[in-house]
């Protein structure tokens, strides 16, 4: 998910009354539900991108050191203060051990919420490199920024006022998030097996979440002869046939042969979930089927050339 999203929901338990479990527990949980994204400045390298974010610092080392690093960085800031004379008055004491907790609860909120959607996360790196997939929320969910921005503005405003229940804003919004999430579990679910239910050669079957429309999947479907479409779905209620039928176009020789020793092309090729070949204008693209309609296709294109 975006880190808009990873942060409010760290920001949520906090105001859900986590936070009174010790001093800087909403640092804890906000910055350790942004922590796995550490890898975010691979992007500089382009599609070879595609191959180094959502592992290592998703995968189970990372999310056993991380959290304790936090914990042990926010510890020495408090100290530090202390020592200079500039920790906050108001701020609680800070427990060590529900600061590690904390940091751990935020961290593991990263890889659960990176899970939901389709782009993928190895969360078993660097022992293993497969790929896990929710295909339940779209990376940007609007619904989810209204539930738990509201919840949140709630909360602090009646912790301002002083209202004794100031966390059941937070709580009510960490209830309708899961909530939510388990809907759109059951909707994307039940979308691919009725598309698996069309046609027994369908061998894959993806619920793609879309924007704004969370009842909606685009299902994203591929058939064991090499031909790939696209069937639209509203709560699981499918149309009969797809919009259009093309060949993959991986089963082209030349793809092997051109993308050895080609960084860009064998990160996409280890990354792409469902590539498509289609003609360039001096070789072959690559493509995800994910992302072929997406404005920000381009970053998922690969062009192959002879070599």
């Amino acid at each position: 998910m975006d880190n808009l999203t990873h942060s409010m929901i760290g920001a949520a338990l906090g105001q859900a009354g986590l936070k009174r479990r010790t001093g800087l527990a909403m640092p804890a949980l906000i910055i350790g539900a942004n922590l796995p994204d550490l890898d975010a400045g691979c992007v500089v390298y382009g599609i070879e991108s595609l191959a180094m974010r959502r592992g290592l610092t998703h995968g189970p080392i990372a999310l056993a050191v991380l959290p304790l690093l936090l914990a042990g960085a926010l510890w020495w800031f408090d100290r530090w203060q202390t020592g200079r004379g500039k920790r906050p008055d108001r701020r609680p004491a800070v427990h060590f051990g529900w600061l590690a907790a904390l940091c751990y609860l935020g961290t593991l909120s990263h890889p659960l919420f990176d899970w939901f959607n389709s782009y993928g996360i190895r969360l078993l790196e660097p022992f293993s490199s497969r790929w896990f997939y929710g295909d339940t929320l779209f990376i940007i969910d609007i619904w989810i920024w209204i539930a738990l921005g509201v919840s949140l503005w709630r909360s602090r405003l009646w912790e301002r006022a002083e209202k004794g229940n100031w966390t059941l804003p937070a709580q009510i919004g960490l209830v309708a998030l899961t909530l939510y999430v388990g809907a759109n579990i059951a909707i994307s679910r039940a979308s691919a097996a009725a598309v698996h239910a069309f046609d027994p050669q369908i061998e894959l079957a993806v619920s793609n979440p879309v924007p704004f429309a969370f009842w909606r999947r685009e299902v994203l479907w591929r058939s064991g002869d090499g031909y790939y479409g696209t069937i639209t779905c509203d709560f699981a209620a499918c149309q009969r046939y797809p919009r259009v039928i093309r060949k993959t176009g991986m089963d082209d020789p030349r793809i092997a042969a051109w993308a050895k020793g080609d960084p860009a092309a064998e990160a996409f090729l280890f990354w792409s979930r469902m590539p498509v070949a289609e003609p360039g204008l001096k070789g072959i693209l690559l493509k995800d089927q994910r992302f072929m309609d997406s404005p920000a296709r381009s970053n998922f294109t690969v062009e192959l050339k002879p070599r």
